[in-house]
C-alpha cells in the first residue's frame, strides 16, 4: 500500500517541472492524480505516461469554471483529499517599469488561483472527511529581491492566505500548509531541455550551505509528506526546502570548516 492509496489529488502546473514530478510521485504512492495545466500537449503526455491513475484537464487557475471542472473530475475518480497549488509564473521588472497589468497577471495566477482552488475544493474535501492542501510558495515568500515585486508579493500573500484557510478549514480536518522552495532545476530556472543540472546551473549556489541547485523530486517529496497522514498534526505552517538559502551564506573572508 502506498502512502496515498485511496486518495485523489489535483496538481496544478502538473505538465512539467515540479508539478509533473509531484504528480508522478503521488501516482507511484497510490493516488489517482488530476493533472491541471494550460500546456495541453505536455499535460496529456504526462497523464498518458503515468497510466490509468492519471487524468489531464485544461485549467487556467484564474478561472472559476475551470476549477469547478477539475474538482468534478477529481470527485468522479474517488475520494478527493489532496490539492497541490503549484502553478505559478515568474516576471522580473523594476517597480517603476512594470505596469499594473504586468503586476496583476502574476497575482491572478500565483495568488488568486490558489484562492479559487481552495474555495472550490472545500466542499468535496469536507465530504471526504478531510484533506490536505499544499500551497507552493517560494523562498521569495519569506524574503525578497529587487525586480521581483509582483512575484514576491504573490508568494507572501499565499502564506497569509494559507494560514487563514488553515484556521477556517481545520475543524473539518482539512490541513493547509505552504512549501517554500529555493532555486529548483526547472524551466522557470532556465533548465530548458536538460535533465540534469551542470556546473553552470549550480554556480549561483556555491556559497549556499548546500552548494547546488535543488531538484524537483526534493520538493515533491516534501509535498508527499504533507499530502500523507504522516503530517496529520501539521497545518498553517511553512516547510522550507531551499538548501539552507534562508539560513545565510558562507563568506570566503571568514573562517569555515
Amino acid at each position: 500500500m502506498g502512502r496515498l492509496s485511496g486518495k485523489v489529488a489535483i496538481v496544478t502546473g502538473g505538465a512539467r517541472g515540479m508539478g509533473e514530478t509531484t504528480a508522478r510521485l503521488f501516482a507511484d504512492e497510490g493516488a489517482k492524480v488530476v493533472i491541471a495545466d494550460v500546456l495541453d500537449k505536455e499535460g496529456e503526455a504526462v497523464a498518458a505516461s503515468i497510466g490509468e491513475n492519471a487524468r489531464y484537464i485544461h485549467v487556467d487557475v484564474s478561472q472559476e469554471n475551470d476549477w469547478q471542472s477539475a474538482v468534478n473530475l477529481a470527485t468522479s475518480l474517488g475520494s478527493y483529499q489532496i490539492l497541490v497549488n503549484n502553478a505559478a509564473i515568474l516576471y522580473a521588472a523594476a517597480i517603476t517599469e512594470a505596469t499594473p497589468d504586468d503586476y496583476m497577471r502574476i497575482i491572478r495566477v500565483n495568488q488568486l488561483g490558489p484562492y479559487i482552488g481552495m474555495r472550490e475544493s472545500f466542499a468535496a474535501m469536507k465530504a471526504a472527511g478531510g484533506g490536505s492542501i499544499i500551497n507552493i510558495s517560494s523562498i521569495d515568500g519569506l524574503q525578497s529581491k529587487n525586480g521581483l515585486s509582483a512575484y514576491s508579493s504573490s508568494k507572501w500573500a499565499l502564506r497569509g492566505l494559507s494560514k487563514s484557510a488553515a484556521i477556517e478549514f481545520g475543524p473539518h480536518n482539512i490541513r493547509v500548509n505552504t512549501v517554500h522552495p529555493g532555486g529548483v532545476f526547472t524551466a522557470m530556472h532556465s533548465a530548458g531541455d536538460k535533465t540534469e543540472p551542470g556546473d553552470e546551473d549550480n554556480a549561483f549556489y556555491t556559497q549556499h550551505p548546500l552548494p547546488r541547485v535543488g531538484l524537483p523530486i526534493e520538493i515533491a517529496k516534501m509535498s508527499l509528506y504533507l499530502a500523507s497522514d504522516d503530517s496529520s498534526y501539521s497545518t498553517g505552517a511553512e516547510f522550507i526546502v531551499d538548501g539552507g538559502w534562508s539560513a545565510g551564506m558562507r563568506l570566503d573572508l571568514l573562517p569555515s570548516s
